[in-house]
């Protein structure tokens, strides 16, 4: 089944959502960006071309092929770089006026575009309309912040010279677009990499936006491990931004070790959420369930609880009245062609294989011993017959998890909870800091004095108590503790820091191996 046509049933796809229709407006507004067969091409040097050798490019929503992931060589990868920094050069000379006026030329027709993008990002990585909508208004918001307030930060400092972005599918625009924008603000070019896994219709639009107001930007498609050389190791790159596994990351801080080099690699470790001597329900109750946006697809999801024996039948009783209301599934399913999408938790994960190794991890943990506590069903009204929906993954929370299971110490990525119960505040604590550090961690708590000693002992970048903590918009930092974090913070002045170069001998915020966080950079 096609995306144009219609089920038998009720349901069908909103008809100005339907890919073809889609893609017929992306070529239309960015002919360059497209060869003569309608394929994605890469933007180096200014110019668009190098179709490399592509792969079919699914959307995870029902298996469509949306087009070819044009995959460039390394020597390709090389010549970028090289061109990228030669804009560099020439950019750094701009002044911050010009910078000021043609970066908010650019979101204000990147907000023009704002519900194409939205539509492009369902496509690509399967987020739901109405969060995607979210994902785009943050990355303009966060921007035309910057753009107000880059006169201050940029005082007494100057750009880098080139940037590298590798980051991951989630967040193609609040993160990647968003950080890009705010890199060539602060002076620098920049080159990015399209993740393999999603977004590259939507980047290919933001990207052509961003070099058709004249900023010094490019876009590469390929494998991570092959461009490494290049996007990495080039002595050409003055500084490194990573967003992606832990493994990746390690490597990369390992290949950075005796370079001087600036970088900022967020990795991702186990966020946990502990609950002791709570009686708030209906709170934790609307945590729980905004926590499912997007199927836990986030770096700050909190997939582990951590719960006191005495009160854990409440909490579990509050976590499945929201588990069992979960609504997932095709994301752009309407009854009339007016019809808004359906404002569902999740649609489907990043691809089906990403589904297949929640599976294994699952079946390993059960089979070792772990409880099976929940685990959802599908709701057949909520797909088209004969859909394919290899992608989708039916959420479920697990008690117990054997500490030889690979849940116990990692991040599913995906709607996958597990559940620890504890008799002391030492043991809630321990089990919390199971990954030797993570991004966020909260504890719900009626003891503010419990609170307060929880709090300092965590080893999380941002702790919550009896709230939720996110990677933050605008001025407020953003980092990691241990494990999931290595080199700059950013987020606010930080942000701006990390891609420029300040007087002689000063710190920077960070998680460097010589560094010892500040209370106040946490």
């Amino acid at each position: 089944m096609t995306t144009t046509d219609a089920p038998s049933g009720s349901l069908m796809i909103k008809p100005d959502a339907q890919w073809d229709v889609l893609l017929r407006r992306v070529t239309s507004l960015l002919p360059e960006a497209f060869d003569a067969d309608g394929h994605v091409l890469n933007l180096i040097g200014g110019e668009w071309g190098h179709p490399g050798h592509p792969k079919p490019f699914l959307s995870p929503v029902d298996g469509t092929t949306l087009g070819r992931y044009p995959m460039v060589d390394l020597d390709t990868a090389r010549n970028a770089v090289r061109a990228a920094a030669e804009e560099g050069k020439a950019w750094g000379r701009v002044d911050l006026d010009t910078r000021r006026e043609r970066v908010a030329a650019a979101v204000a027709e990147l907000r023009e575009h704002r519900e194409l993008l939205a539509y492009l990002l369902v496509w690509d990585i399967g987020k739901p309309y109405r969060q995607s909508l979210v994902e785009v208004d943050r990355t303009v918001d966060g921007v035309d912040w910057y753009v107000g307030q880059i006169e201050r930060m940029m005082k007494g400092r100057r750009p880098l010279g080139l940037v590298s972005n590798i980051a991951s599918w989630n967040y193609p625009l609040s993160v990647l677009v968003h950080a890009v924008l705010v890199q060539v603000l602060a002076g620098n070019a920049v080159i990015a990499k399209t993740p393999s896994d999603g977004g590259l219709f939507s980047l290919t639009l933001s990207f052509g936006i961003m070099r058709r107001h004249g900023l010094p930007v490019s876009l590469v498609s390929g494998s991570g491990g092959r461009l490494a050389d290049a996007l990495v190791r080039s002595d050409a790159v003055d500084c490194l931004a990573f967003v992606g596994g832990k493994s990746s990351g390690r490597d990369i801080a390992a290949s950075l070790f005796d370079r001087d080099r600036r970088y900022a690699l967020e990795m991702e470790g186990v966020n946990a959420y502990g609950v002791w001597d709570y009686s708030d329900w209906d709170s934790l109750r609307s945590q729980i369930r905004k926590g499912f946006e997007y199927g836990k697809q986030r770096c700050t999801a909190y997939i582990r609880w951590v719960v006191e024996r005495e009160i854990f039948p409440q909490f579990l009783d509050t976590y499945l009245s929201v588990a069992r209301n979960l609504t997932y599934g095709h994301p752009l399913l309407v009854e009339n062609p007016g019809d808004d999408p359906p404002d569902v938790d999740f649609g489907p994960l990043i691809n089906a294989a990403k589904c297949e190794e929640l599976r294994v991890h699952y079946s390993e943990a059960v089979s070792k011993g772990a409880v099976m506590l929940y685990r959802g069903r599908y709701d057949e009204s909520r797909f088209l017959p004969d859909q394919d929906t290899s992608a989708y993954f039916r959420p479920a929370a697990l008690l117990g998890v054997p500490r030889n299971s690979f849940l116990y110490h990692n991040e599913p990525f995906g709607p996958l909870d597990t559940f620890v119960v504890v008799d002391r505040v030492e043991e809630l604590i321990a089990e919390m800091n199971v990954s030797n550090g993570a991004l966020v961690a909260s504890v719900a708590t009626d003891d503010e004095r419990l609170a307060k000693r929880v709090s300092g002992e965590l080893r999380a970048f941002k702790v919550g108590v009896n709230k939720v903590r996110s990677r933050g918009d605008k001025d407020e930092a953003f980092g990691g503790v241990g494990e999931s974090w290595r080199g700059c913070f950013v987020g606010g002045a930080h942000l701006v820091r990390a891609v420029t170069a300040g007087p002689e001998g000063e710190r920077l915020a960070g998680n460097f191996p010589d560094y010892t966080l500040l209370p106040e950079e946490r």
